[in-house]
């Protein structure tokens, strides 16, 4: 892995969710894989997520969702990156998610949808198969 860059990821809470232990117990994980990570902070946009992937270069966007906005907010920010030709950027979401709701979330552009309890190693290893290193 001489000469690589580590995975970059960017762990993004949006909307009027102000509970982000999940998002940090994910910085931690992805930091400890080795990845390098930036955290949005609380009550981002998604113009203001997209704004910080491009500004980070960033290989994927984990978002955090926990007050049901996410048919709404998700799909906002793979328009954001979308608008910004960011088209290879690897976009999940996780959070409290009907299991109804996940195939729509991914027809709409996300690879990869995680609720409660999902096992860290997993969503790591899915980073690791689908980000598209640049």
């Amino acid at each position: 892995m001489a000469g690589k860059r580590p995975i970059k990821v960017l762990v993004a809470k949006m909307g009027l969710d102000g509970h982000d232990r999940g998002a940090m117990v994910l910085c931690r994980a992805f930091r400890d894989a080795g990845m390098e990570v930036i955290y949005s902070g609380l009550f981002a946009t998604p113009k203001r997520v997209a704004q910080i992937a491009e500004d980070e270069d960033v290989d994927a966007v984990a978002m955090s969702l926990l007050n049901g906005a996410h048919n709404t907010l998700f799909p906002r920010v793979v328009g954001e990156l979308g608008r910004r030709g960011m088209r290879d950027v690897l976009v999940m979401g996780g959070g409290i998610i009907p299991e109804s709701d996940r195939r729509g979330l991914e027809k709409r552009g996300l690879n990869g949808v995680f609720g409660p309890g999902t096992p860290l190693p997993g969503i790591i290893d899915h980073v690791r198969k689908n980000v598209k290193r640049r």
